[in-house]
């Protein structure tokens, strides 16, 4: 293969890799959220307490059983290790009319891992998959940026090239070994995502 040649396909190559999650290799998750992101990370409390309000309307036992899971002020500090998770979705709060106010999901296969300095989380099963990166935060949560692979997709989307896609989190201890993830105002179907995350064992 001649020097042309191999430079034509090292360009091919390159443009079929697939892109990063976050395109900007850094530990400040503001140097990368989108402008609405951001709102909704700032939004994050009372988009869950509306979200809790209207849960409560049809599934009140439901809601009361999850305990700290569902409590907004539960974060005890203390990131999330590296290693495979038990992941149960519950969705709060009817985005449309017609839909449900609470749904829980029996739980998923997800994985933390290092990632380019920091930590990669994946959730692995399920129709609807956060890929992203989890970013240092303050003492009490860390942040969560990445996108959302559905069906039987392969490769995530780059974050902040669909808004549809793009999720925005906070991910905090709320027990021994028990962590989860907050995002306030999903693109589907509801108000508030919480995603509990428990070691495999």
């Amino acid at each position: 293969m001649n020097r042309a040649s191999a430079l034509i396909a090292c360009l091919a190559l390159a443009a079929c890799a697939p892109k990063p999650i976050v395109a900007t290799h850094t530990a400040d998750w503001r140097a990368v959220v989108t402008a609405a992101d951001r709102t909704k990370l700032h939004d994050w409390r009372q988009a869950f307490i509306e979200a809790l309000a209207q849960a409560r309307t049809t599934n009140a036992a439901d809601v009361a059983k999850e305990g700290a899971l569902l409590d907004p002020d539960a974060a005890l500090g203390g990131p999330i290790p590296n290693g495979m998770y038990r992941c149960r979705v519950i969705k709060l709060g009817a985005k449309t009319p017609g839909m449900l106010n609470y749904v829980s999901y029996p739980a998923f296969s997800c994985r933390v891992q290092a990632e380019h300095g920091i930590q990669g989380f994946a959730k692995l099963t399920g129709s609807q998959r956060p890929v992203g990166l989890i970013f240092p935060g303050d003492q009490l949560r860390q942040v969560f940026l990445g996108t959302i692979t559905l069906g039987d997709e392969v490769r995530a989307m780059q974050y902040g090239n669909d808004p549809d896609r793009d999720v925005a989190a906070f991910v905090e201890r709320i027990g021994d070994a028990r962590w989860r993830m907050v995002i306030p105002r999903p693109a589907f179907e509801s108000r508030t995502d919480v995603i509990e995350l428990v070691p495999a064992t």
